[in-house]
């Protein structure tokens, strides 16, 4: 119900994204990597640059625990008995081409959401890394969108023999490409994105499947993207961040697992304190949204009836269908086809016809 999205909404950005944020990214969070150095968790703080996890990976649990408290879309797992269907339903999208112009929005936009989270330019350093910033998201959203499309072709034509390439597995493998790249865009080699991306689009894939599976209906794929990549790119940054890049970025001693690992040391400080941050926003989140969804959701707030969502959202609740498919009536084609017939067509004859 639209009474639901604005509680929730009102309770996510008001309660609940505060607290990550203020954890990870204040001065005085207690995972933040701008803290003293005598202050940072584990001696190294939490490398979140533009919010895998802060914004992406707490949208995503998000959305996860509301799909299992809503409950599946009529005829997506089960009959109108309620019976198990033999095979989920997919409901195909109105518009690829919107959905293919969309993801090329948010695309662009993302050069705004990662090298702009330099808050700076102008500042010695900063311009290097906002350049490098563009560069990897650049680079692990293309590796992510071929990445998800040529995965899915590979194991379509495995199980039916037909070679087909999604469009939709594209889009959206350049989406988790990029949502895993945020957390390390300013501290990773551009090679290390190319890596980050390709794993973000299997990543897609394996939560989209896993989510059929456990019959949670995700109509978007949002969950697989969010949260399945948001929190790869946490991982990941805790494992490629390059001592270099750190340093120029945050300071901090700690490095990826990859690169003190290649050093003889073997110290996973950064890595440790990703899945932390990881873990506390898995935690948090869900301890305020399982109870606030389950309420809505007693209150008769949550899920439009059976009848409403039949004949769709749009025309229940916004006072008409978003697409108007029904075209003229019958008696408007009825008089159109009269009129046509009446009509004479003149054909001019060239000046050969009339010296003929």
């Amino acid at each position: 119900k639209f009474e639901a999205y604005i509680a929730y909404s009102l309770m996510l950005t008001g309660f609940v994204y505060p607290v990550v944020v203020h954890s990870i990214w204040s001065s005085s969070g207690f995972l933040s990597a701008f803290t003293d150095d005598e202050n940072k968790f584990l001696g190294s703080g939490m490398i979140d640059f533009a919010g895998s996890g802060v914004v992406h990976m707490t949208g995503g649990i998000t959305a996860l625990i509301a799909a299992k408290i809503l409950g599946p879309r009529i005829g997506r797992f089960y009959d109108a008995d309620g019976n198990e269907l033999p095979e989920p339903v997919s409901f195909p999208p109105h518009s690829v081409a919107l959905q293919v112009l969309g993801t090329f929005i948010l695309w662009v936009g993302w050069y705004g959401f990662n090298p702009g989270s330099t808050l700076g330019i102008s500042p010695a350093g900063y311009a290097d890394v906002a350049a490098l910033c563009a560069v990897t998201t650049t680079l692990a959203a293309a590796a992510g969108s071929v990445s998800a499309m040529f995965t899915d072709m590979v194991m379509t034509r495995k199980a039916t023999g037909e070679t087909m390439y999604d469009i939709t597995m594209c889009m959206n493998g350049a989406l988790s490409g990029l949502v895993g790249i945020t957390a390390g865009c300013s501290v990773c080699e551009p090679w290390a994105a190319l890596v980050i991306g390709i794993v973000a689009g299997w990543v897609y894939i394996f939560w989209s499947n896993l989510l059929v599976k456990l019959k949670i209906d995700d109509a978007v794929d949002a969950i697989p993207v969010h949260f399945g990549n948001g929190m790869w790119g946490c991982i990941a940054t805790g494992l490629f961040a390059s001592p270099g890049l750190v340093d120029n970025a945050y300071g901090t001693p700690n490095y990826g697992w990859f690169y003190n690992w290649g050093m003889g040391n073997g110290t996973g400080k950064l890595l440790a304190v990703e899945i932390i941050g990881v873990l506390f926003i898995i935690g948090w989140v869900g301890l305020i949204m399982i109870p606030y969804f389950m309420l809505l959701n007693a209150m008769g707030l949550f899920r439009v009836d059976a009848l409403e969502e039949e004949v769709g959202l749009d025309i229940s609740h916004h006072k008409g269908a978003a697409y108007d498919l029904s075209g003229p009536s019958e008696d408007v084609k009825e008089k159109y086809e009269i009129s046509t017939s009446q009509r004479k067509l003149v054909v001019p004859a060239d000046d050969g016809e009339e010296n003929a």
